[in-house]
């Protein structure tokens, strides 16, 4: 019967393109994955809880995960701030300004680290003058926070904008017209729109800060319990051939990176739903 059969693809070769896919991603991701979850494996129990549970590696994670969190947040709110200035505005050097955005994408992490330790050390260009206030950024947590919210604003900006472009501001007056204030047309009218871009933007910023290395390295100071950065005490356990004392720390990383990933990305459908609804 003409019903039974099933019907053509637009597109052929569905399974070759999927059998290269997924022979790719396991090649590329879940692979190197699997052989830290092994390497990991073969320690004790004890073992891997005295790894991860170290004073110095707690102290890691505390600021590893919560600059990224803080830096991401931060980027969350300028990010979008610049792409509205840059979608809906016009001023002299607009293009100089959206192609500055793209900078940290472009600058090698480890000038990056170096520029930003030189501009901001207590006779830098910035620091000398935080140096009488009392107000130190390189070598401290501080300096980290500035160097994750340094490579991770290209994310959220990238991501809002083109939403942004795409969000007629015809709703934005049909909203005036009806008596709403800007405050209120921001809140219920642009924010709702923009909210799943915002999230992935501020995921994607989050994803990259957790695991930077080389632009953080040089104006952390890499002092143990104060501005080491997780990723520093797996390049040193790697460096001292403790392959599986880095591996136990780097899970505890995939974990703690996956579950908020899988919480931004519940956000994401939670919005995405909502707004189906309210339209």
């Amino acid at each position: 019967m003409a019903g039974t059969h099933a019907s053509p693809r637009v597109l052929p070769g569905f399974g070759l393109t999927l059998g290269f896919t997924i022979g790719y991603l396991s090649l590329i991701v879940l692979i190197p994955l699997s052989a830290v979850f092994l390497k990991t494996a073969t320690l004790s129990w004890d073992q891997f809880v005295a790894q991860i549970s170290a004073p110095r590696a707690m102290a890691s994670y505390r600021l590893t995960f919560g600059a990224s969190f803080l830096a991401a947040s931060i980027n969350a709110v300028f990010g979008l701030i610049l792409a509205w200035a840059l979608v809906r505005y016009s001023f002299p050097g607009k293009k100089l300004v959206d192609a500055l955005v793209d900078l940290p994408f472009a600058l090698p992490t480890a000038v990056a680290g170096i520029s930003l330790a030189a501009i901001y050390a207590k006779n830098g260009w910035i620091g000398q003058y935080l140096e009488p206030l009392g107000i130190k950024i390189a070598f401290t947590p501080t300096g980290v926070l500035v160097a994750l919210v340094f490579i991770g604003l290209p994310f959220v900006v990238r991501t809002v904008q083109p939403v942004l472009e795409d969000l007629d501001t015809e709703y934005e007056e049909a909203a005036a017209s009806l008596g709403a204030s800007r405050w209120q047309t921001v809140t219920r009218v642009v924010l709702p729109a923009l909210f799943p871009a915002l999230l992935t933007g501020f995921a994607l910023a989050f994803a990259r800060a957790v695991g930077e290395y080389g632009s953080v390295i040089f104006i952390a100071g890499n002092m143990p319990m104060i501005s080491e950065i997780t990723p520093l005490i797996i390049i040193t356990k790697l460096e001292q051939y403790d392959y599986a004392g880095a591996t136990a720390i780097a899970t505890v990383m995939l974990i703690v990176s996956f579950a908020m990933l899988l919480i931004i990305n519940l956000l994401q459908a939670w919005a995405a739903k909502t707004g189906r609804r309210e339209t």
